[in-house]
């Protein structure tokens, strides 16, 4: 590669394969200067014999890896979704082709780039990704003794710790019901369902460990009713609080810089409807919080008149109906006293 090809180039595009590597190097006016095939122990010899230029690829496997290597050669590495670099490609799709995409994408000022992970997130992400996997193997091998147990007239109410709690006196049932050859399934499958708990406790318990020791996560999980206290859990309980950036609320005005904004899950249980009976929320609400009377009755007739059943709304109401002072004291006592106007509590 001669010295005076190396200044010329000013982009790279790298279409990363698993032994082999296609580069594409475009010049300050855009004009293709650099067209070749690469094995993977050459890439970073070579590259580090070209002056500092900007490094595009796509975010795929071995991409982090790479992307630190050539940042700590001079170049500005960027990684970006695949999705994102496919509308730059043109005519017949080939490997230099796809490298010529990314060269062309990489120089756009409005895509959407992807943070090169360190080593230590790439351990953390590799965790969650083994535990995540473990799960869809319980999932289908509990599916799987159901549908068994169906085949053979036998209902199980659903959820995981039903049928666990269930399993042991249906595998001590009459031959009539489930021949020996079934049972001996069942058990094998029951020691496969064990084998994975204690797996992804194992995970699970790791992770905690990892979270406690960060800063940041620590404040996540001390947010009441947050999910650090229940990392297995993917769907909030009903009538529990979750939480929504403040930025994406219509109320964020109300939130703090950096704080989330509590959202109330609405329960079947509820014990009144905010829309039929105001009268009603108002009393339970003097009763939770009488240190806060008189209530706003103008904005509890006004949730209750409008429907409004979510905390958005709620907020917005009470600003209206009595100024911004009512809707802070709403925010600093939080959920408890939104479940209340809202019925839900």
């Amino acid at each position: 590669m001669s010295a005076k090809l190396n200044i010329a180039i000013a982009v790279v595009g790298i279409d990363i394969g698993k032994n082999s590597f296609h580069v594409v190097g475009l010049d300050l006016h855009g004009a293709i200067v650099l067209r070749q095939k690469w094995s993977r122990g050459q890439v970073e010899t070579r590259l580090a014999n070209l002056p500092p230029c900007l490094i595009g690829m796509e975010a795929c496997v071995g991409a982090h890896h790479l992307s630190r290597k050539l940042r700590s050669l001079g170049h500005e590495a960027r990684l970006m979704p695949a999705k994102y670099v496919r509308p730059y490609s043109r005519g017949q799709k080939n490997d230099f082709r796809d490298a010529e995409a990314i060269a062309e994408a990489v120089q756009r000022p409005t895509m959407k780039f992807v943070a090169t992970k360190s080593a230590e997130q790439l351990d953390l992400q590799a965790l969650h990704r083994v535990r995540e996997r473990l799960i869809s193997r319980r999932t289908g091998i509990i599916n799987q003794i159901r549908a068994f147990l169906l085949e053979r007239g036998v209902a199980v109410r659903q959820g995981l710790r039903f049928l666990r709690a269930e399993l042991p006196r249906i595998l001590a049932t009459p031959r009539d019901v489930l021949s020996p050859r079934m049972v001996r399934v069942l058990e094998d499958l029951a020691g496969d369902w064990r084998r994975l708990d204690e797996r992804i406790e194992g995970l699970s318990s790791e992770i905690e460990v990892l979270a406690q020791r960060d800063v940041s996560c620590e404040r996540l999980m001390s947010v009441p009713g947050g999910s650090g206290s229940n990392l297995g859990s993917s769907q909030p309980r009903s009538g529990c609080i979750t939480m929504s950036s403040p930025l994406r609320s219509p109320t964020n005005s109300l939130a703090l810089p950096g704080a989330s904004w509590p959202t109330v899950e609405h329960s079947r249980r509820a014990r009144f409807s905010p829309r039929d009976q105001p009268d009603a929320l108002e009393r339970e609400a003097s009763s939770r919080f009488p240190d806060a009377s008189p209530y706003p009755c103008a904005s509890i007739h006004q949730l209750g008149a409008q429907g409004l059943d979510d905390q958005s709304g709620a907020s917005d109401a009470i600003a209206a109906a009595n100024g911004h002072e009512w809707a802070a004291f709403a925010a600093m006592h939080g959920p408890d006293l939104l479940s209340v106007i809202l019925g839900f509590g």
